[in-house]
């Protein structure tokens, strides 16, 4: 097993990594700025009120998109399972 292998492996794992959770931070993100213009339009300074919609907004997504990252998990678990043979063959 030599370096390229071992960059490989990390940079698929952080491309997954980040696939699975872009979305759920892009959420968060959007939903966390729709209430703080809300909170600055309305002068409400309750610095607890963001949670409960970017919860129930990352909730929500997570239902919606769950195939889609469930899919991709499976496709990077695979790939990498399937390197142990090439990795196995190298190391001899």
């Amino acid at each position: 097993m030599n370096s390229q292998h071992v960059i490989d492996i990390s940079m698929r794992t952080i491309l997954a990594g980040t696939e699975v959770a872009t979305p759920l931070l892009v959420t968060a993100l959007v939903v966390g700025l729709l209430v703080s213009v809300f909170q600055a339009a309305t002068q409400i300074n309750e610095a607890t009120l963001s949670f409960l919609p970017k919860i129930a907004a990352m909730i929500l997504v997570l239902a919606l998109i769950s195939p889609w990252l469930l899919e991709r998990m499976k496709d990077y678990t695979t790939g990498l399972y399937e390197k142990i043979p090439v990795v196995a063959r190298l190391k001899q």
